[in-house]
């Protein structure tokens, strides 16, 4: 009768496992932002370091991880496995729903996985601050944690609805030394001329990108930094699935279905990447994969699969994946971290591929999940991850109504200790649904740099 299944230090991932080892066809590769050319390394040498390059670009199916990063990942990893059975038995229903827990990390969420990884790359090669965006605030919180541990310099361009919700987390940031800054701000050309245009924007991940990625071009000391998205960056996450694989494992059983929410992809990746390798190899063919977004940003369930750029300035390679374009500003949801035009193309890829199956909630509904599990399990999950609590919990109701005994696994990518704010909304009644216009949708895809 385990609930919580937990893994020594020792048996932590040595390796992050690269799914583009497996996929039955190649990638297709970003394009430099200009010529439309396939980008080559030296492209990204001005942002990136080196070896986070060749790994983006590596098909080796597994990659090791530095002792040193793998020495910092030890002090929350890895993270337990819970048996949700009080979940269960309020649901009464005859699935096993498990959840990996990603809120033990000392920021409290998953990105720190990939935070750690990415400061120490460029630790290495001398670069002294990194730059970066931050949605709802748990990437800015994990890369300030992480630049904290090499004694680098941080600058986090935060989304202006967020860091207006959630000021506690611009508070986490700068505890940890680094710099926190309203996105569209007036420290950029791209963050100028958003302002110039709509002084009462939200802002956007793909305007803070922008942000970001101009600071890291114009200073030699430092390079940018991402938190989703990008292949390196699901690569590091992968971690969570591996030891989830050991940790079903150890409680004889398997998953038939496994779910996430969906921003970039990078938590989402984390988990699935190696189930979805296993599904993709034929030595599991039948799990079912599900990507949660929400019904305000439906990159994945109205989006074009093409190439696009990454932020709304253009300054990003084009990159194939399902996207809402570029200049897509959503609603300021309380999710802020899923508030992303376009998604992994690694993720993507899957998708269009049909071995993920995408689907999107609105938020009180994703809310009214988050209590349900507050209130038997007792963790108050930030509002990403309730999105894969709400998925957990209709896939659990239609086995109840069938009296199949699914094996049920999400990623609890992390609390939500800073989110009260879009708890008491919901709980006042003030929470708004939207469901964006697929007129608007259409509107924002035809003004993409469609590219094949």
């Amino acid at each position: 009768m385990q609930t919580k299944i937990l893994l020594d230090e020792g048996e932590m991932p040595k390796r992050w496992y690269n799914i583009q080892a497996d996929l039955p066809t190649p990638m297709d590769p970003p394009l430099h932002p200009v010529t439309g050319k396939p980008a080559t390394p030296d492209d990204l040498r001005h942002i990136f370091p080196m070896e986070l390059i060749r790994q983006e670009m590596s098909t080796e199916r597994y990659i090791d991880i530095p002792g040193e990063v793998r020495d910092i990942l030890t002090l929350w990893r890895p993270s337990p496995l819970y048996r949700a059975r009080r979940l269960e038995a309020a649901l009464k229903t005859p699935a096993k729903i498990y959840y990996k827990w990603e809120g033990v990390s000392p920021p409290g969420s998953h990105k720190p996985n990939t935070a750690i990884a990415q400061a120490y790359y460029n630790r290495e090669e001398g670069i002294e601050r990194l730059a970066t965006e931050t949605g709802a605030g748990q990437w800015g919180s994990a890369l300030a944690f992480a630049t904290s541990l090499f004694d680098m310099d941080c600058t986090v361009y935060m989304v202006r609805a967020s860091y207006d919700q959630k000021p506690y987390r611009k508070s986490m940031m700068q505890v940890y030394g680094a710099e926190c800054i309203p996105s569209p701000s007036d420290r950029t050309q791209a963050g100028r001329a958003v302002l110039a245009h709509d002084p009462e924007t939200p802002g956007s991940l793909g305007i803070a990108i922008s942000e970001a990625v101009e600071d890291a071009a114009n200073h030699d000391n430092t390079n940018y930094s991402l938190g989703s998205v990008l292949n390196h960056v699901c690569l590091h996450q992968t971690v969570i699935g591996q030891e989830a694989e050991e940790q079903v494992a150890i409680a004889d059983d398997y998953p038939d279905v496994v779910i996430g929410c969906v921003g970039g992809g990078s938590n989402y990746a984390g988990l699935t990447f190696p189930f979805a390798g296993a599904k993709l190899t034929g030595k599991h063919p039948d799990t079912e994969l599900i990507a949660v977004e929400p019904a305000a940003c439906p990159t994945l369930t109205k989006g074009l699969y093409t190439y696009d750029f990454g932020d709304v300035a253009g300054l990003t390679p084009l990159l194939r994946m399902f996207t809402l374009g570029h200049d897509f500003i959503p609603p300021a949801i309380h999710a802020g971290g899923l508030r992303y035009h376009g998604a992994s193309p690694l993720v993507s890829r899957l998708v269009h591929d049909g071995v993920v199956r995408p689907v999107a909630y609105h938020q009180n509904e994703v809310f009214e999940a988050a209590l349900t599990f507050a209130r038997t399990e007792g963790i108050i999950v930030a509002p990403e991850a309730a999105h894969a609590v709400k998925a957990a919990i209709d896939q659990a109701l239609l086995c109840r109504k069938t009296g199949e005994e699914k094996v049920i696994l999400f990623n609890n990518s992390g609390h939500g200790n800073f989110d009260f704010s879009s708890y008491e909304a919901y709980l006042a009644g003030k929470l708004p649904d939207y469901e964006y216009p697929l007129e608007l949708v259409k509107e924002s895809l035809s003004r993409l740099p469609v590219r094949g």
